[in-house]
């Protein structure tokens, strides 16, 4: 056999791995048609490759298919909706004594903004297009849906909200 090989000495690790200070939030540019922060985000969500033109074109469709079939007020009717869509309660997973607990807790801020849009571009892309022929369409009737409290972004808020109540037995465990 070969020498013997030494392994370096290892070095203990710093108590606080964290960052020092909590990132910053970007500044977010106000839509030129709708001026409101979430319709900006929504323009971000639908976006791909870098497309915004295209993305913008597809909401304003959308708000304009609102506009016609029974809202008055578009930009009043989508922020209804994001209300009705917003989460309460999430679960997180957390590791305590080799096992992973999913414990509840509530929602944050801005990430109660993120993920309403998340659920509502998602359950508007899954809509079949056999039906509506347009992403715009697509979107507009999901968030007539959101309006009305049904439809698959609901869902979808709601199986969070069952999930963290099931699991409210670990809810000691929240940090």
């Amino acid at each position: 056999m070969g020498p013997r090989l030494r392994r370096a000495p290892l070095l203990p690790l710093p108590a606080k791995l964290m960052r020092s200070r909590p990132a910053t939030p970007r500044p977010k540019t106000l839509d030129p048609i709708y001026p409101h922060v979430l319709v900006t985000q929504l323009i971000n969500g639908l976006m791909h490759d870098g497309k915004k033109t295209v993305a913008q074109k597809q909401v304003y469709s959308a708000f304009a298919l609102l506009k016609t079939e029974s809202q008055p007020d578009p930009l009043a009717a989508f922020l209804q909706a994001m209300e009705n869509l917003r989460p309460q309660m999430e679960v997180r997973a957390r590791r305590i004594g080799g096992a992973a607990y999913q414990v509840p807790s509530p929602v944050r801020g801005p990430r109660k903004d993120s993920l309403a849009i998340r659920w509502l571009v998602a359950a508007a892309r899954e809509r079949p297009s056999s039906l509506y022929h347009t992403f715009a369409a697509k979107l507009a009737a999901e968030i007539t849906d959101v309006l009305a409290n049904t439809g698959a972004a609901i869902k979808k808020k709601l199986d969070m909200h069952r999930m963290a109540e099931a699991n409210k037995a670990f809810a000691h465990f929240r940090w």
